[in-house]
């Protein structure tokens, strides 16, 4: 049913180690860093996402994450939301950008216990910026760990540099939390819920779901023929998928000599978070049950793909157009894209490598190393090899 999916997406952005996992665990229960070296280098490295819902409480008249009010009064559900934890570190920072592909709005941390802004968090502010969204909530994270005075003093560091953006002309709320112990954290949710309607689905177009994660659920051991088909998991753009759709997966399942082909897949169940579903729509992270082999969609193997329906599948393409401009970064010298030169390309939750053919008039014709599925006006990121690091030089558009 309906009701029972996230009506929007909500990506955290923000430099590295400034709580956005923390945030995540305070507004929904539940701790996004989940592999393995994520955990031990203590950073979100892929995309982590957890639904939680925005009650009301008639007594107060307020909003909270919590099914019950602080003042004892029962909520009642407004509406559910998907919070994706995307990376803070620069050269994993191309993951957040391929995010805004299926992000409708964005949370900004900032932490009260370090100089703003820090490098990350001058990029991150840079690439929303530039990917075009005007409904920016600030938090101010870690408050518990500084005194008052320190905490006033870097609330107005956060507003001297929001006001050297284009960001001075909107009406910017900054809010502080501690997210450890939950404190301020139903202001979240009231400003969430004021400021971010949820945007109009055109559930009649044809079927885009860009998959963020994939799994294989079956335990080690298990009878053959009591296995499970791979599970993935992603956003739907547009249109709606039903329980037993039979869908067409793009780029698809490699082949011999590095090809791809395109494969028409079961959709054997649907999930929102734990609830069950029969049919979801636009809006929210969902998985799809499938009759996939497990192997291949192990350990986030299918990140990337495209889901379409068979009448309009998505197109696969080895080779690319952008519309790029250059990024002025204040970290380093503003560099240009050349003929020849590898790249790193990322669109939607895709992330492939490539090399720049041709440029002629801010246009980069770019020849993929591996085919990926997309559509034209999709967001991209192109990183290019300076020194010994991949580093963000430029954000376009696929035509």
């Amino acid at each position: 049913m309906y009701f029972l999916q996230a009506e929007i997406n909500v990506g955290l952005f923000g430099h590295v180690d400034h709580g956005k996992t923390t945030l995540t665990k305070a507004i929904t229960g539940k701790w996004t860093d989940t592999h393995s070296e994520e955990i031990k280098r203590g950073i979100s490295i892929r995309l982590g996402y957890a639904d939680s819902d925005i009650n009301f409480c008639p007594s107060c008249k307020k909003h909270t994450f919590e099914k019950k009010c602080s003042c004892g009064a029962e909520t009642k559900l407004k509406r559910r939301i998907s919070f994706i934890d995307a990376p803070g570190h620069e050269t994993l920072m191309t993951t957040a950008i391929s995010a805004s592909s299926i992000i409708d709005y964005a949370l900004l941390l900032i932490s009260a216990n370090e100089q703003c802004p820090q490098p990350q968090t001058k990029e991150h502010l840079m690439v929303l910026e530039a990917i075009g969204f005007e409904k920016l909530i600030i938090v101010q994270t870690k408050i518990d760990l500084v005194s008052k005075e320190k905490a006033l003093e870097n609330y107005k560091q956060i507003k001297e540099f929001i006001g050297q953006t284009k960001f001075k002309d909107k009406e910017i709320i900054i809010i502080p939390v501690c997210a450890f112990h939950k404190l301020n954290i139903d202001t979240i949710a009231e400003e969430i819920e004021k400021r971010w309607p949820t945007p109009k689905r055109n559930e009649n177009d044809s079927l885009r779901i860009y998959i963020s994660r994939s799994f294989d659920i079956n335990k080690p051991g298990m009878e053959v023929k009591k296995l499970n088909g791979g599970v993935i998991g992603g956003s739907i753009a547009r249109g709606i998928i039903k329980n037993g759709d039979d869908v067409v997966l793009s780029p698809g399942i490699a082949q011999k000599e590095g090809k791809v082909k395109q494969v028409t897949i079961k959709v054997n169940g649907l999930r929102a978070e734990n609830e069950k579903l029969e049919i979801a729509k636009p809006g929210g992270l969902i998985a799809i049950g499938t009759n996939l082999d497990p192997s291949i969609t192990k350990s986030d193997g299918m990140v990337g793909s495209v889901i379409g329906s068979k009448e309009d599948p998505p197109k696969v393409f080895k080779e690319i157009q952008i519309k790029y401009q250059i990024l002025k970064r204040s970290d380093m010298e503003t560099v240009s894209l050349r003929e020849g030169e590898p790249v790193v390309i990322n669109v939607h939750t895709a992330t492939t490598v490539g090399v720049i053919d041709k440029l002629k008039k801010g246009t980069a014709f770019i020849i993929l190393k591996k085919p990926i599925a997309c559509d034209s006006g999709l967001k991209a990121a192109i990183s290019k090899r300076i020194g010994q690091r991949w580093r963000l030089t430029a954000l376009g558009e696929i035509i």
